[in-house]
């Protein structure tokens, strides 16, 4: 973990999957998963940490396979070169 932190490759490999996730529309049907928890809960009943801790699973569970093979090829590679 130290040599991605060191060499600034976690910092590239966290800039690529921000672009696949926008890029396959993971980010915007997450922004609209936000909206309806706080439309059904009320915004001023929910908190930031509530919001987090209700949407993180399914965030998580919805990162498409290809996105996570992608990703998981770039830190293979690195770690090869290293």
């Amino acid at each position: 973990m130290s040599k991605l932190i060191e060499t600034g490759e976690k910092e590239r490999l966290k800039e690529i999957l921000r672009q696949k996730l926008v890029e396959c529309g993971w980010r915007d049907e997450l922004k609209e998963y936000c909206k309806e928890v706080i439309r059904s809960k009320g915004l001023e009943k929910i908190t930031v940490d509530e919001l987090v801790a209700e949407i993180t699973p399914r965030g998580r569970a919805t990162v498409p396979d290809e996105v996570k093979t992608e990703l998981l090829q770039h830190i293979r590679k690195f770690l090869q070169a290293t």
